[in-house]
């Protein structure tokens, strides 16, 4: 065991204790920021699963493989013990969160990653760039995903180091379809993909060093595979609506405004150092400051990719290579899907900070791992100054642009919860309310006539049930 190794198993104990106390930040955020009301995805939620949540028929449903099954659990407990309680939910995505911490925690510990570098993957994780993600509770499962996603990395990573522990085999093959059909839905996109490069590069590695084909590999990329067509199979059973604003298609659109995909994806990566609210908030519409971050956090992708490549890291580790390229990929997935808005800032929105923050992650593992190997073989001097001032330059405008968006998000929250507060006392007296009126301020956005209409239904399955803001003892 080597000094790095030793001052690591001394110290540990930060690698449960942080994540406990991620989620407990996350506690006191939702607490202070919102409470127990329905609103936006939820209007479509009530109408489509309640009251009957036990009927088969809600659940066996033609693309029932899209709808993250797990969900149908959460809602049955939550019916059955706290009367469609909305802060339930919310608790769920906190846990869930907490729990990619823990996850990483153990990977920290299996790869001696530091307390200084596990310290900001949990300032990252727990910030509140996320904001959207943690106060609407009917997404808490993309959280669960996640964690899920990081854990099968995690077993990968095992299995390619020789750390193999009893039964991770069973696992990579269990993995892809419990993550993908249980809890994934559209997120499984991006990790179905990842995971099948990953095991085509373990491939290729192996092979070049063995000259053997290593068949496991392409067991459990097919594994991965399989769970993506029945997901994709589900999906094409589904019927999409979106009020997009866009009237051709992509290349034409690319051929006309080029400018709007560059500033689009530029801004989407500039979210990862600073939430979109505070930079417009701080540039006043100025698309300057957006790029100058956009290519800085670009840098910071291409530099973790270098050091990966120039010192052979993903052969000790390859989760910090899966974790950038995640990342980028998740960039790429948003343009391509949500260009549609011809909204410049729309990439930018909390609700995808959860799956661009795991580039970040990679990014960081990177520097962490390569420090060790510098320390371990003593690289020059001037090289490991050079690599340190990098290092420190992009983990102090990570911790700052996220110390920042936290710290607004905090004074926000009284404002979101007057907002909340102001929906409950609206719900109460619904029946008073117009259509319009009832849209307006539910936030369901569509642009369907019957919005309002539908809102009124949600609330009137709620109040004949003694659910939500109507439960007795409210």
């Amino acid at each position: 065991m080597n000094y790095l190794e030793r001052n690591f198993m001394k110290r540990r104990y930060y690698l449960s204790i942080l994540p406990l106390a991620g989620i407990l930040f996350g506690m006191w955020y939702i607490h202070i920021a919102a409470s127990d009301v329905i609103y936006s995805d939820y209007i479509r939620l009530v109408n489509s699963y309640l009251p009957d949540v036990w009927n088969p028929e809600k659940f066996f449903v033609p693309d029932v493989l899209t709808r993250i099954p797990v969900n149908y659990l959460s809602r049955i407990i939550n019916v059955a013990f706290f009367g469609f309680n909305t802060m339930f939910d919310r608790v769920l995505g906190v846990l869930a969160l907490g729990l990619s911490g823990f996850v990483l925690g153990k990977y920290c510990r299996l790869r001696t990653v530091g307390a200084v570098w596990f310290t900001i993957l949990m300032a990252l994780m727990f910030s509140l760039n996320k904001w959207e993600m943690l106060i609407n509770g009917s997404g808490w499962a993309h959280f669960l995903a996640f964690a899920g996603f990081y854990y099968h990395y995690l077993v990968m990573d095992r299995l390619w180091t020789g750390d193999e522990k009893p039964g991770d085999r069973k696992l990579l093959v269990i993995l892809p379809f419990a993550i993908t059909i249980l809890t994934a839905g559209p997120y499984c996109a991006v990790y179905s993909v990842v995971v099948m490069m990953a095991y085509g590069f373990m491939a290729i590695l192996d092979y070049r060093k063995t000259k053997r084909l290593e068949k496991t590999y392409l067991l459990y990329a097919l594994c991965t595979l399989a769970a993506l067509l029945l997901y994709m199979w589900s999906n094409s059973l589904t019927v999409e609506d979106h009020a997009a604003a866009a009237e051709v298609g992509l290349f034409t659109q690319l051929a006309q405004t080029p400018g709007f995909f560059v500033r689009f994806i530029l801004i989407s990566f500039s979210s990862m150092v600073v939430g979109i609210e505070e930079a417009i908030a701080a540039f006043k519409g100025n698309i300057v400051p957006f790029a100058i971050l956009g290519f800085l956090v670009i840098a910071a992708y291409l530099y973790a990719l270098y050091l990966n490549f120039r010192y052979r890291l993903y052969e000790k580790s390859m989760v910090p290579l899966i974790l950038i390229v995640s990342g980028g990929l998740n960039h790429v997935l948003i343009l391509l899907s949500r260009w549609i808005f011809l909204v410049d800032d729309y990439g930018a929105s909390s609700r995808y900070a959860l799956q661009f923050q795991a580039g970040i992650f990679g990014i960081i593992l990177t520097f962490a791992l390569c420090r060790n190997e510098m320390v371990m073989k003593k690289m020059v001097r001037g090289k490991y100054r050079l690599f340190s001032a990098a290092v420190v330059s992009f983990c102090l405008l990570f911790l700052a642009g996220n110390a920042y968006t936290t710290y607004h998000e905090l004074k926000k929250a009284p404002n979101r919860k007057e907002t909340f507060e102001i929906r409950a006392q609206m719900a109460l007296n619904f029946e008073e309310m117009t259509d319009e009126e009832l849209w307006a301020g539910f936030e369901y956005r569509t642009t369907r006539p019957e919005s309002g209409a539908q809102v009124r239904e949600a609330l009137t399955i709620l109040k004949d049930n003694g659910w939500g803001v109507f439960r007795p003892n409210k």
